[in-house]
C-alpha cells in the first residue's frame, strides 16, 4: 500500500506541473499574454492550491478514511482539467467577446480564475490529504510532510521535463489532458483494490466503480478520435467566423493559421504575425522602403523576426540587396508558412539571398561575424522580457557593433499622430532615451499607429529629407503601392516630428537596461491604459516604488511584531508562517531574476531554460531531502532554521554582485562558458534553501501544534502564498522598475525582517 501512495505523491507533482503549463498556454492564447497576465494566471493558480491546501485540507483530520478523499480529489482533478481547457477556449464566446479583441485585467482576473478553481483547488488539497495518509503507514511527524514534499516535487521535476520535451512538441492539450486523466484514475483504482473485498465498506467501492466508469471513458477518448473531436470542436469555437486549417504548440508557443477568403493569418499565442499574400501595405512599405531609401547603398540586410510576409519581400525589391539574414526563434512558424505557400511566401524564402537562422535574435547578433548596412527590428512593442532583451541599452550596443560605417537601426513602437497618453509617452520616452545613450544619431518619423526609429552612428541619418528619399525612390525603380513622393513628403514633414517631441515633454528620462528592463513595465502601462483605463492610477503608483518606499513599509511591520510580542502569546507560531512565506517570496524572485538574465546575456535558448527551472527543483528536492534525514538528529532546531534564513539573505545580496562583475568580461569565451555553469549551480543553490527550509519548518511548527495535517496544509499555503505575490509583483514591479540589484535588496529587507521577528518572537514559544 505504502508503494502505490509514493506513486501516487510522485503522480501528484507530476500531474500537477503539467496542468498548470497546459492551462497557463491555453489562457495565454485566449489573453494575448504579456507579463501581466501571466502574473495573475500564475497568481490565481497559487492562491487557490493554497486555499485548497489549508481549509480544503482541514477535512483530512475529520475523515475517518483520508485515502477516501485523496481519490475523490485526484477524481475531481482528473475530470476539471480538460473541462477548464474547453472552457478557455470557449471563454469570448461565453462572455460576449469577439475573437481577436482583448480583455482587461479584471476580465483576465476573475475568468481565469473561475476556470482554474477546480482544478487548483483540489490539487491544493492533495497535499494536505497525502501527509495525512503518509503519516498513517509511518511516523506522526514532520518527516512524513517533508518526504510528500519530496516526492511530489521529485515528480514536479519529471512532469516538467515530460511537458516540454515529450508532449507538448507531438500532442494537444486534450491528448495531454486526458493522459494526465488516465494516469490518476489508474492510481484511484490501484489505491482503493486492496478495500475491495471488504463487505463493510461501500464507499470504497462506489469510488473505484466511479473510477473504473471514467477511466474507461477517458480511454476510449484518449485512444479513439474523441479527443481530436472535441480539440477541433473547441477550437472553431475559439476561433468563431474563421476557418481553422492548422493549429499546433511548439516548445515556443502555439501556432494557428485561419483563412478568410484568399487571405491566410499566421497566429502566434493568439496574436496575428504574419498576413499573407496581402500584408499590411502601410507599415510593410514604411517600416522597410524608408530606412531603405535613407541608406545610399544597402546591400547587407539583418532582419531580426516578423520578416516574411512582406517585410522580406520589400527589401529584395532594393536592387543593391546582396544578402539577407533573416533570424526566427520558432522554426514551427515558418515550416506552417511553407505548407501554407502563397506567391509572397515562396518569393521570399526560397531567393537565394536570404539566409534563414532559427537562432534567438540577440544570440544571432552576438555571434555573427558580418556587417550590415541596416538591422530591421521586427518586433514593435517590449512586451514582455523575452522582447524586451532586444529595446535595452545593452542590445544596441551590440547592433552598433554589427552594423557598417553608414548602417542604420531600424525599430518601430506603438504611436499616434493626435494624442500621446501618459503611458504611450513614457514608453516612447525610455525608448528614445536608451538608444540616444547608444547612438549619435536618431532620425523619428511619427506614425499614426507607428513610429519609426532610426539610430546610427552617421549623422547622414539625421539629414534624410523628402527630396532625397524621393529621388533614391526613382533611381531604384521601386514598385510600390502606397510610398510615392508625396506620401514620403507627408510623413517627413517637420510639423509631425514637432509636434511629437512637444508631446514628449514631461516623460521618463530613465532609459532600458537588461537588469533594470523598464521597457517591460512601460508597455504593460500602456497596454493596461487600453484594456483597464480605470487601472491607471494603480500603475502611475508602482512606477514610483522604490527601496526606499520598500525599507520604511517593512521597518514599520517589523516594528509592529516587536511591539506586540509581549501581548501576544502565538507570535511565534506565527512567525514560522511568516518566514515560509517571505522564503516563496524570495524563491520565486530567484526564479525570474536568473530566468531573464540569463535570456538577457546569452539570448532564448530553450532547452537552458528548462535547464535553469530543472536545476531550480532540483535543489528544492536535494534540500528536502538532506533536512528530512537530518531531523531527527538537530537539537536546536530554531537555531538551524536561523541559519538558513540568513543563508537565503546572503545568497539575495550575492547573487545580482555575481552578475554585475562577470558581465564585463562576457566576450571572453572562458567567462562565457564558466558563467552558464554558474547559473546552473545559482539555481540549484536558491532551490536547495528553499527546500531545505520547508521540513524543518514543520518540525517547529508542530512541536507547538501537534495537528500534522493542519500544519502541513498552513505551511504549504504559506509557501505558495508568498509565491503568489511575487509573481504578480516580481515580473511587473520589482524586476522592471527596480532591476536585479533593486529586487534582490528587497528580497534582503524582507528576509531580514522575517529573521527579526522569528528571532526575538522564539522566547515566548510555545
Amino acid at each position: 500500500m505504502k508503494k502505490n501512495l509514493i506513486f501516487a505523491l510522485l503522480v501528484m507533482g507530476f500531474s500537477g506541473i503539467i496542468a498548470q503549463i497546459l492551462l497557463l498556454r491555453e489562457l495565454l492564447i485566449t489573453f494575448y499574454g504579456n507579463e501581466l497576465s501571466i502574473g495573475i494566471i500564475l497568481a490565481n493558480w497559487l492562491i487557490l492550491e493554497a486555499f485548497g491546501c489549508l481549509f480544503l485540507g482541514k477535512m483530512a483530520e475529520r475523515f475517518k478514511r483520508p485515502l477516501q478523499g485523496f481519490v475523490g480529489l485526484q477524481i475531481i482533478f482528473s475530470l476539471s482539467l480538460p473541462l477548464a481547457i474547453y472552457l478557455t477556449r470557449i471563454l469570448k464566446e461565453v462572455i460576449g467577446v469577439a475573437a481577436g479583441e482583448g480583455l482587461g485585467l479584471i476580465s483576465i482576473l476573475y475568468s481565469s480564475f473561475l476556470i482554474l478553481l477546480p482544478v487548483s483547488i483540489s490539487h491544493g488539497a492533495l497535499f494536505t490529504f497525502g501527509c495525512k495518509i503518509y503519516s498513517l503507514y509511518s511516523k506522526q511527524d514532520a518527516t512524513s510532510i517533508g518526504r510528500v514534499y519530496i516526492y511530489e516535487t521529485l515528480g514536479t521535476i519529471v512532469g516538467g521535463i515530460a511537458f516540454n520535451y515529450l508532449l507538448i512538441p507531438y500532442f494537444h492539450s486534450f491528448q495531454i489532458a486526458f493522459g494526465v486523466a488516465l494516469i490518476n484514475l489508474i492510481i484511484c483504482v490501484f489505491l482503493l483494490a486492496p478495500f475491495w473485498r471488504d463487505v463493510q465498506m461501500l464507499s470504497p467501492k462506489i469510488l473505484v466503480i466511479i473510477s473504473l466508469i471514467f477511466l474507461l471513458l477517458t480511454g476510449f477518448l484518449t485512444f479513439s478520435k474523441g479527443a481530436d473531436k472535441i480539440h477541433w470542436l473547441s477550437i472553431r469555437r475559439q476561433w468563431k467566423n474563421q476557418d481553422v486549417l492548422h493549429y499546433q504548440n511548439s516548445i515556443y508557443g502555439n501556432v494557428v493559421v485561419t483563412k478568410r477568403g484568399e487571405q491566410y493569418t499566421f497566429f502566434s499565442d493568439g496574436i496575428p504575425i504574419i498576413t499573407t499574400p496581402t500584408p499590411d501595405i502601410t507599415f510593410v512599405e514604411e517600416f522597410v522602403h524608408l530606412p531603405m531609401l535613407a541608406h545610399p547603398w544597402p546591400e547587407k540586410v539583418l532582419i531580426l523576426s516578423g520578416g516574411t510576409g512582406g517585410v522580406i519581400g520589400e527589401v529584395l525589391k532594393h536592387p543593391s540587396v546582396e544578402r539577407i539574414d533573416y533570424a526566427e526563434l520558432d522554426p514551427l512558424i515558418l515550416k506552417i508558412v511553407k505548407s501554407f505557400p502563397t506567391h509572397l511566401t515562396e518569393s521570399e524564402l526560397n531567393n537565394p539571398k536570404v539566409n534563414i537562422e532559427y537562432i534567438d535574435g540577440r544570440l544571432f547578433i552576438k555571434k555573427s561575424s558580418y556587417k550590415y548596412d541596416l538591422v530591421l527590428l521586427g518586433l514593435s512593442n517590449p512586451s514582455d522580457l523575452q522582447v524586451n532583451r532586444l529595446f535595452t541599452k545593452e542590445f544596441f550596443s551590440l547592433a552598433k557593433e554589427r552594423l557598417k560605417e553608414e548602417g542604420i537601426l531600424v525599430i518601430s513602437l506603438p504611436g499616434s499622430l493626435t494624442y500621446l497618453s501618459e503611458e504611450l509617452k513614457n514608453l516612447n520616452a525610455c525608448i528614445i532615451n536608451t538608444l540616444k545613450s547608444v547612438f549619435p544619431h536618431l532620425q523619428i518619423i511619427p506614425g499614426d499607429g507607428t513610429n519609426l526609429f532610426l539610430a546610427s552612428t552617421s549623422k547622414e541619418v539625421s539629414l534624410i529629407n523628402h527630396l532625397q528619399l524621393s529621388q533614391r525612390l526613382k533611381e531604384r525603380k521601386l514598385e510600390v503601392n502606397l510610398l510615392t513622393p508625396a506620401h514620403i513628403e507627408y510623413k517627413l514633414h517637420s510639423r509631425w516630428l514637432n509636434w511629437f517631441l512637444k508631446s514628449l515633454e514631461g516623460g521618463t528620462e530613465r532609459i532600458n537596461q537588461d537588469f533594470r528592463p523598464l521597457g517591460v513595465f512601460f508597455s504593460l502601462t500602456y497596454w493596461n491604459a487600453l484594456f483597464s483605463p480605470h487601472m491607471k492610477g494603480l500603475f502611475r503608483w508602482f512606477e514610483r516604488v522604490n527601496l526606499l518606499f520598500l525599507f520604511i513599509l517593512f521597518f514599520i511591520i517589523t516594528l509592529v511584531f516587536l511591539l506586540v510580542r509581549a501581548k501576544v502569546k502565538r507570535l511565534f507560531k506565527m512567525s514560522i508562517p511568516l518566514c515560509i512565506a517571505t522564503t516563496g517570496f524570495a524563491g520565486m524572485i530567484f526564479d525570474l531574476a536568473l530566468i531573464f538574465t540569463f535570456q538577457a546575456l546569452y539570448g532564448y535558448v530553450f532547452h537552458w531554460i528548462g535547464l535553469l527551472v530543472t536545476a531550480f527543483m532540483v535543489g528544492v528536492a536535494v534540500g528536502a531531502i538532506a533536512m528530512t534525514s537530518l531531523l531527527s538528529r538537530i537539537k536546536e532546531d530554531l537555531a538551524f532554521f536561523i541559519k538558513i534564513e540568513l543563508a537565503i539573505v546572503l545568497f539575495s545580496g550575492i547573487l545580482p554582485v555575481i552578475f554585475l562583475l562577470f558581465h564585463p568580461y562576457l566576450d571572453r569565451p572562458i567567462v562565457f562558458f564558466l558563467l552558464q555553469i554558474v547559473f546552473l549551480v545559482l539555481s540549484c543553490l536558491s532551490g536547495l534553501l528553499v527546500g531545505a527550509q520547508f521540513p524543518l519548518a514543520n518540525k517547529i511548527y508542530l512541536g507547538s501544534s501537534p495537528n500534522l495535517s493542519r500544519t502541513a496544509g498552513l505551511l504549504y499555503s504559506a509557501d505558495l502564498l508568498g509565491g503568489w505575490v511575487s509573481g504578480i509583483f516580481g515580473g511587473v514591479v520589482l524586476l522592471p522598475v527596480l532591476g536585479l540589484l533593486g529586487s534582490c535588496i528587497v528580497v534582503v529587507m524582507l528576509k531580514l525582517s522575517s529573521l527579526i521577528i522569528v528571532a526575538t518572537s522564539a522566547r515566548r514559544r510555545i
